[in-house]
């Protein structure tokens, strides 16, 4: 912020364009002051401070930019200071320098900007004189309708919306406009609203942007936010209670910024994400807390406090196995969780970051089709706003508590209301209005209009209510009425608009198939009342529209409400193929000049109802069309005049002077001259080119020419050009070249002759150009939405001074292109258009005031015009253009002429082949040696060949042309049969009957429906699983196994049992045996007394148990009298408001599915069977038909052999009809194939329908004839052996016919006389079988047409009664929900009851236990008080003493205090812990102290009386616990009666609201109508002998129903009867028992008596006869006794063991003893052996001089030898020793000695 009396000096540099920079220029002279009220406040406020601040500014920013490099980072401010309290700012300086703190000061909250400093002005020439209100914005049609949350509400009545470079304030009662501009001119990109709609903010677009909150309504500058992204914000939100701002910023930077936007600090910034992001939301429940959205992504954020500062941290949404989506609404929910939207119309719940359940509707659709734009939770439930233009509520719980039920991810839900706003609506946002009382909401279409939502959703909600339409695509042409002040506007969103600039209102539009791309004005020469508008649109199509004024028109009885305006369609052409791009008409008006994108120009002659002329072709696609005036013509053509007649004259006078001077010669020096001169020409012209030809750097061409945008004439032959790309900034002067012939256009490098640069638009070209009416202003519309105004000189055509401009910035910066501006018709109104879908209509700066209230004038109607047919429209975009219409008419007629040319020559040819026939039947007639063979006839057999090879090369052709569309036909049929054919069981069936027209149909059987499917069996009636069998048979195979296991072990245990027998027992086996035996036998006879008087306790128990009370009375016979009660005599119909639904009637959706089903099983059985009756008659009158066959076949054998008189009619044969074989219907043949081309032929030489029909009735008799013939073969046995014989006899007749030629005798008379007797019988008796078999089959017939007749009559019963279980299931189904919350409200409070009951229970179970407790341990502390008495003794002087020591009462220190206390009183350790206390009984002079034993005094009693008071003190404590513990019993106890009373009445209320829902169901149930047919003798209610009009109190029982209960009233009668009887009977029992229990009483006490006298006779006191039975035998003692003898035997045996294991041990160490000594006898002569050698060897030593004298070779023969016996010597030495340690060991191997070599040999 900047001081109030500071200049803007940096010139506008760092947020302006350079088309900016002037006008930021201008503006910095401008000083900036602020409010009146603000000087209070800043009054103490000095230049320093200010100056402070702004370099705080500047350290910030360098901050911010830090900030920007990492992920998530703080300010370094805290937050809390930077929202209440001063903040401060180390600013860095010099090392030698101290560090200065700046302290900011907290900015005034009533401190406001100026406006008009912020503005961003028109840029006007300096020095220029032209006005900066040069134009005056009146009125915005339209709004940034795609732009996201582009509609706010101040309040009720005012809407906030950006337009262009404008932010619109809409009055919405008023209709009134208010505009406020951006303040960079770079845009505006996102707006928001405060909470409290006291403030709003708008977020600009430019470089840097900034984000300006105004104050409503004031509308002033409140606080400015810089440096927050690059280039544009995208999206701006206040937080939940109003104190921080966050922004979104756009490509490219996409930068998230939290403000503290009071004090104009950003507190927290990072990158939001790497792609688009669309919007940024605070969570309403906590401000710390944020969510972002946009391309493919989802993240969420949290603004957390770490030991660095305040981090914003986020984490991004996985979508795990959901595919990836745009995410355009979401909403945060209470609990944390978000709910968003997805491209395709689901909903998905987010939680910790992840797709908790993805949402749909029932039968997997989804939420919305298309993308879901905008989520709003309000008053607990949730709206979504889809693009498909619905607006659907949900559950909020619904959705709160959706979880996955399956692997799909998706839970089906469905909305609670919906509301189709209207077609071709796509929502986009919706914001709620604060009406009290009403539910209004304002929503933004993206089609381009604002709607009034009424969601209120009751009996009085309104319709859908459209505030404002406006284009929502780009406008991509303008015209202005030459008349008055209305304007007609076309965009390619498929309207004509048509509107009264002056009156700021829209009059009337039309909608078309296709977009609009040009429109323009008829002039008043065509339309005398400038009435009509002339469009091109995107398919080449042309209209004429004719506004008019349908007040003027005929006014008819019941005709609607007219309008200020209506349009007329008049003519439709067609004269292009692609997007028509301009419109002209001619100067006079005679001709219309089209001009299109396919590279045409097409010319019409208006007055001939605009009949074409021609078209020519152009280079390139046509952008704009100017006819050349006529004034340029004339000019033009006198000029040409002037300049030949001067020449010429030139010419003739030269002529002239040089014959008059010399004659002849003077003539050809004349044409020499004239070449010289024409030499001397070219020569300058070359001279010229030389001198020009100077070092000049080259000249840039772009490899592709820039594109034409705009132009207009200057002059006659010359015109100026506005190009784009490369050629941008720059206005061009060219010429037409002149017309050659022989030229190409195409070719020709003409070069503008002057041009004209124009400032500050190098990268942004005129896309549009007018002129004011006296040409001294050229308005032009810039790419960049900017509108450039050039004051120029009159008649000034060359664009001499085009310096002075007037320049500002209208439309959107970056998708605003001015597609069209022009002036009205008086130059007042200056309008523009722009593909930002806006329009801006301005006022012109004049002297002249416009007067108020003016107002259009629309034409008036034409004479007629109602009555005029209206032209049929060109709706299909691919109808032929006018000249591919001609051409095709053309080809039409060609083809026509050619198709005649082929008649001709095919009627040639049949001529031909008629003759060629005609040659071959008379060839035929010829004898055979005269007859030519068919060979003879081809000229040439190649030719044939190839005519065949030919033919099948185009067969096989045609095939793979076909082949397409063969398997597109093969799939269709496909198709058909599996949606018709295949759910079928089988085709409708049709008998007819043989000797009648009747006939008889199969039923039409779909396959068993979902209901009969889903039919579940019983448990009773189901059928064992296979498991199940499996369990069975294991465990029978398990049994089995076990029996053959038994069954083989058997055998083995039998025979070592036996071996066992046989062997010898001991004495000790044989007694330890019987004594084992005998305790058995004693233990058994004990068990089984003690078993006995068990069962006999137990008997006794179980009978005083099943003894009944006095008062006993059974519970059957209660609730048998109590029902009685309730029921006797009440027969409540289901009808009754207080009927009460029993248990087991009571029916639910499951019940009804299953009661479906089974009637569906059972019509679907029954028709199945009736179907099968019907297939096996049909078989039946097959069977008959070819055994009739075969005896008609027989019969016309036998009367071949008779006399024509004697023949009897044969009988017609039954035919087969096509309906009786329906699945004959698909078979065919060649024959078939060709009868149906020939019908095909037949119906397109146009026949009557009635022919054809008879050919192909004809054709399908034949087809049937001709299966049936075929079917006929295939008969049976008998029938062929019959023809069979019948064909022999036909053979054998004619053989004796031809050789019988003489007179036959008398006996071959009577043999052909018997046999003529006996075909004439058989001929009688075939008839009659005959005439058997067709009656047989009638009678059959008609037997199952009966039956069928009857199913019929109970199938539409069923039907009947289908339909209303039907209804009643669907009924049931609403019901169901919400009975299943009430049963499962009444289950949970039975299961509550019953747990409390439980817990009841048991703590009565506890406190019964603890009062036994308590008894316990009063018991132990009388026992105590015993024991110490009786230790006391009597007459003890120190008892007293002693009892009042016991009895001490004293406090005890808990062992928590002990410990806590422990560290404390660490000196006091060896004191006592009791603390004494006076005994209430004891006098205060006491003399004895009772923790010190007196004298005297036994110390042994007194340290028992200490131990027993400790002892009593515990059981004092336990009581203590174990009464707290009883009391908190019973205050649980109290706690549960209570609770489980509230819950009885909650379970009681439940139950009765479940009963009344239950009786509502049956009230819903009983409204439901029955059709039931009766006849009249079933009615019997009666009144005066007649049948009253009204049955509606009448009730409908079946016949058996109606029996049973008049049998019932017997059943009762009978019943009452025999109750009585039994009443009778069992008093007289009762009197009886009551007799015989005194008697069995008195008995009872004898016995006792008897069996006392008993015991005192026999043991002399009564004693326990149980325990005298069980103590018979001392069992331990016996089994000690038992233990006690067989360890003695074990012992025994391991004894003798032991014994054979040592006799074995000592014959072993026998053996190695001697074999021991063995080896020592041997080693003893080996030692004597060496010690022989050892002499021997010194004996040779002693003579080594004898053996030096003997020969050398003797001496080492001798030492080899000694070597060898010495190493033999060691070897067996070594060998000696390892075996003697060998045979040292336990169990060594004695090895053979080592022998030497020689004892070997």
């Amino acid at each position: 912020m900047k001081e109030p009396d500071d200049q803007d000096t940096d010139g506008g540099k760092s947020g302006r364009s350079r088309s900016r920079g002037r006008q930021a220029r201008q503006s910095s002279h401008v000083s900036r002051t602020t409010m009146k009220e603000d000087d209070k406040v800043l009054e103490d406020t000095t230049d320093e401070t200010f100056a402070e601040r702004e370099e705080s500014y500047l350290d910030d920013d360098d901050l911010y930019e830090e900030d920007l490099e990492e992920s998530s980072s703080s300010m370094e401010d805290d937050y809390m200071e930077s929202i209440g309290e001063s903040q401060s700012m180390e600013t860095p300086g010099p090392a030698e320098e101290e560090a200065e703190e700046e302290v900011k000061k907290k900015i005034s909250e009533s401190f406001f900007y100026d406006y008009m400093e912020l503005v961003s002005m028109p840029f006007v020439t300096p020095d220029s004189g032209i006005p900066l209100d040069l134009l005056t914005l009146v009125h915005s049609f339209g709004y940034d309708c795609k732009k996201r949350a582009n509609l706010q509400l101040l309040d009720s009545n005012t809407l906030l919306y950006i337009a262009g470079n404008q932010l619109v304030f809409l009055n919405l009662k008023t209709k009134e406009q208010t505009y406020l501009r951006s303040s960079s001119g770079g845009g505006i990109g996102a707006i928001g609203v405060h909470p409290d709609k006291t403030y709003f903010t708008v977020a600009e677009k430019g470089v840097p942007p900034n984000i300006i909150i105004y104050e409503y309504p004031s509308l002033r500058p409140y606080r400015i936010l810089r440096d927050g992204t690059d280039l544009a914000y995208a999206y701006v939100d206040f937080s939940n209670n109003g104190t921080t701002l966050a922004s979104v910023g756009g490509n490219p930077d996409y930068t998230l910024t939290i403000w503290n936007w009071k004090e104009e600090q950003p507190i927290l910034r990072t990158k939001a994400f790497t792609h688009e992001v669309f919007k940024v939301t605070f969570n309403p429940e906590d401000d710390g807390q944020l969510t972002t959205s946009g391309s493919g992504h989802i993240k969420f954020w949290q603004m957390a406090l770490t030991f660095t500062g305040l981090k914003l941290q986020g984490s991004l949404g996985l979508f795990g196995k959901t595919p990836t989506t745009d995410i355009e609404g979401y909403v945060e929910l209470p609990d944390g969780k978000v709910l968003s939207g997805s491209e395709w119309g689901n909903m998905l719940v987010w939680e910790a970051g992840l797709i908790k359940v993805e949402l749909c509707r029932s039968g997997t659709k989804s939420c919305h089709q298309g993308p879901i734009n905008q989520m709003v939770l309000d008053e607990g439930e949730v709206i979504t706003i889809g693009s498909d233009g619905y607006v659907r509520i949900w559950n909020f719980e619904a959705i709160d508590t959706a979880d996955v039920i399956d692997e799909t991810g998706l839970l089906e839900i469905e909305p609670i209301n919906e509301l189709q706003v209207d077609k071709n609506v796509k929502l986009f946002s919706m914001i709620k209005m604060n009406e009290t009382g009403n539910n209004f909401w304002v929503a933004q279409d993206s089609n381009g209009a604002i709607w009034k939502l009424d969601l209120s959703f009751s009996n009085i909600t309104q319709d859908p209510e459209c505030l404002f339409s406006f284009h929502s695509e780009a406008i991509e042409a303008l015209a202005i009425s030459p008349l008055t002040y209305l304007m007609a506007t076309t965009a390619l969103d498929c309207f004509v608009r048509i509107y009264d600039f002056a009156s700021k209102i829209p009059l009337v539009h039309m909608k078309f198939k296709q977009g609009g791309t040009a429109l323009t004005w008829v002039p008043q020469l065509v339309s005398y009342s400038g009435g009509q508008i002339i469009v091109g649109f995107e398919d080449g199509v042309v209209r004429i529209l004719e506004l008019h004024d349908p007040k003027g028109l005929i006014i008819y009885s019941g005709r609607k409400k007219f309008l200020d305006a209506d349009l007329h369609l008049t003519h439709v052409f067609k004269p292009h193929t692609a997007h028509v791009t301009a419109l002209a008409f001619e100067r006079d008006g005679e001709i219309l000049a089209t001009g299109s994108k396919d590279e045409t120009v097409f010319f019409f002659e208006v007055e001939k109802n605009y009949k074409p002329i021609g078209y020519i072709n152009t280079p390139g696609p046509v952008c704009q069309l100017m006819w050349s005036t006529n004034s340029h013509r004339f000019i033009e053509i006198e000029k040409r005049k002037k300049e030949k007649e001067l020449k010429e004259k030139q010419k003739e006078e030269k002529r002239k002077q040089l014959a008059a001077e010399m004659g002849e010669d003077g003539e050809k020096e004349f044409e020499k001259e004239e070449e010289e001169e024409e030499e001397e020409e070219e020569e300058e012209e070359e001279e010229e080119e030389e001198e020009e030809e100077e070092p000049l750097p080259e000249i840039f061409i772009p490899s592709t020419p820039c594109h034409i945008l705009c132009g207009f004439y200057s002059m006659p032959g010359k015109f100026w050009v506005s190009l784009g790309g490369y050629d941008s900034g720059f206005l061009y002067h060219c010429e037409f070249p002149p017309y050659d012939k022989n030229s190409d256009i195409t070719k020709n490098k003409d070069e503008p002759f002057d041009f004209r640069f124009l400032e500050d638009i190098e990268n942004n070209p005129i896309q549009a150009i007018t002129f004011s009416f006296d040409q001294d202003m050229m308005f032009c519309g810039l790419q960049d939405g900017a509108i450039r105004i050039y004051i120029l000189d009159s008649n000034d055509s060359s664009l001499t001074n085009m310096e002075n401009y007037w320049h500002l910035n209208m439309h959107d910066n970056n998708y605003g292109c001015v597609k069209g501006i022009s002036t009205s018709y008086d130059d007042r109104f200056l309008v523009t258009v722009g593909a930002d879908s806006n329009i801006f209509v301005f006022t012109i700066f004049s002297v002249y005031e416009l007067k108020k209230g003016i107002k259009a004038i629309v034409p008036p109607p034409r004479v007629g015009i109602e009555t005029e047919p209206i032209p049929e429209d060109i709706q299909d975009p691919k109808a032929y253009s006018i000249e591919n219409a001609r051409r095709k008419r053309e080809h039409d007629k060609l083809m026509k002429e050619v198709e005649k040319v082929k008649a001709g020559k095919r009627e040639q040819l049949r001529a031909l082949r008629n003759q060629f026939q005609n040659l071959l039947e008379t060839n035929e007639d010829l004898p055979e040696h005269m007859k030519f063979k068919r060979t003879d006839f081809d000229i040439d057999s190649k030719i044939r060949a190839e005519i065949d090879r030919k033919t099948a090369y185009k067969i096989q052709k045609v095939e793979k042309e076909l082949a397409w569309e063969k398997e597109k036909y093969h799939l269709g049929l496909k198709k058909l049969q599996n949606r018709f054919r295949d759910p079928l069981e089988g085709d409708t069936i049709v008998v007819h009957a043989i000797q009648s027209d009747h006939k008889i149909s199969s039923y039409r059987l779909v396959k068993s429906s979902k209901y009969s499917k889903s039919k579940k069996t019983s448990q009773s009636e189901r059928r064992s699983s296979k498991w199940e069998r499996f369990e069975k048979e294991g465990t029978g195979r398990k049994d089995s196994q076990k029996d053959i296991g038994a069954s083989i072990s058997e055998p083995e245990e039998s025979i070592i049992e036996k071996g066992k027998q046989f062997r010898p027992k001991t004495l000790s086996q044989i007694m330890v045996h019987s004594q084992i035996e005998k305790t058995k036998k004693l233990k058994l006879k004990a068990e089984r007394a003690q078993m006995k008087i068990q069962r006999r306790k137990r008997e006794w128990e179980e009978l005083y148990k099943s003894k009944p009370a006095d008062d006993y009375e059974d519970p059957k016979d209660i609730q048998a009298i109590k029902e009685a009660q309730t029921y006797m005599g009440d027969f409540n119909l289901k009808t009754a408001p207080d009927y009460k639904i029993p248990e087991h009637m009571r029916i639910n959706a499951a019940k009804k599915e299953e009661e479906l089903g089974q009637l569906d099983s059972m019509t679907y059985s029954k028709k199945k069977h009736m179907n099968k009756s019907i297939l096996s008659l049909r078989d039946l009158k097959v069977a008959v038909i070819e055994e009739i066959q075969c005896l008609v076949h027989e019969l016309k054998n036998i009367q071949l052999t008779l006399h024509v008189s004697k023949h009897t009619p044969i009988p017609q044969i039954p035919h087969i009809h096509p309906e009786e074989v329906p699945e004959k219907r698909f078979h065919y043949d060649e024959e078939t194939l060709l009868v149906f081309k020939q019908q095909l032929m037949k119906n397109e030489d146009g026949k009557p329908p009635q022919v054809e029909h008879e050919g192909s009735i004809g054709s399908s008799g034949r087809f049937l004839r001709l299966t049936s013939v075929k079917d006929g073969d295939l008969t049976t046995r008998d029938s062929l052996s019959r023809s069979s014989k019948a064909s022999s006899t036909t053979l054998d007749i004619p053989k004796l016919m031809e050789f019988a030629k003489a007179d036959p005798i008398d006996v071959e008379l009577e043999i052909m006389k018997r046999k003529e007797i006996k075909n004439l019988y058989m001929q009688q008796y075939l008839t009659n079988r005959i005439k058997e078999l067709i009656i047989t089959f009638d009678a059959e017939f008609h037997l199952l047409r009966h039956q069928k007749l009857k199913l019929d009559t109970q199938m539409k019963l069923s039907d009947l009664h289908h339909v209303t279980l039907f209804q009643e299931l669907l009924l049931l189904k609403n019901f169901e929900k919400q009975e299943n919350i009430l049963q499962e409200r009444v289950n949970s409070l039975d299961k509550e009851e019953q747990d409390m009951q439980w817990r009841i229970n048991e703590i009565l179970k506890d406190m019964e236990e603890k009062k036994n407790e308590i008894t316990r341990l009063q018991d132990q502390e009388k026992a105590v008080y015993a024991g110490f008495q009786t230790a006391l003794g009597e007459n003890n002087k120190f008892a007293n003493f002693l009892m009042k020591v016991l009895k001490k009462k004293i406090k005890r220190i808990k062992k928590k205090e002990v410990e806590k206390d422990a560290d404390e009183d660490e000196e006091s350790e060896d004191e006592s812990s009791l603390e004494s206390e006076e005994d209430e009984s004891e006098s205060e002079d006491e003399v004895f102290d009772y923790s010190i034993c007196p004298t005297n005094c036994d110390a042994g009693l007194f340290e028992l009386a200490l131990q027993l008071r400790e002892k009593r003190l515990d059981i004092e404590e336990a009581l203590v616990e174990e009464k707290k513990i009883i009391d908190n019993f019973k205050k649980e106890y109290d706690t549960l009666s209570k609770k489980v009373k509230i819950v009885v009445t909650n379970l009681n209320a439940a139950e009765e609201a479940l009963e009344a829902y239950q009786r509502e169901k049956q009230q819903r149930l009983n409204e439901l109508l029955v059709v039931i047919p009766l006849k009249l003798h079933q009615i019997e209610h009666v009144i005066s002998g007649e049948i009253p009009s009204d049955l509606s109190g009448t009730l409908v029982f079946s016949n058996h129903s109606l029996g049973q209960l008049q049998e019932r009233i017997i059943q009762l009668q009978e019943e009452n009867s025999k109750q009585q009887k039994l009443n009778t009977e069992f008093r007289q029992r009762r009197k009886q028992l009551f007799r015989e229990k005194r008697e069995m009483t008195k008995t009872i006490h004898k016995m006792e008596e008897k069996v006392r006298q008993l015991m005192i006779s026999k043991f002399g006191r009564v004693i326990d006869l149980a325990a005298l039975q069980t103590l018979s035998v001392n069992t331990t003692l016996e089994e000690l006794k038992i233990k006690k003898l067989r360890k003695e035997l074990f012992n025994a045996k391991e004894m003798k063991k032991w014994e054979e294991k040592i006799a074995q041990a000592r014959w072993e160490l026998m053996m190695k003893t001697k074999e021991h000594t063995k080896k020592l006898h041997q080693m003893n002569d080996l030692c004597i052996e060496k010690k022989k050698l050892d002499s021997r060897l010194n004996t040779l030593q002693n003579q080594q001089g004898n053996a030096f004298q003997s020969s050398r070779k003797s001496d080492i023969v001798a030492r080899e030898k000694v070597t060898e016996l010495v190493q033999l010597q060691a070897e067996r030495i070594l060998a000696l020793k390892e075996e003697i340690a060998v045979l040292r060991k336990k169990g060594g191997l004695t090895l053979p000695p080592i022998q030497s070599p020689q004892e070997n040999r």
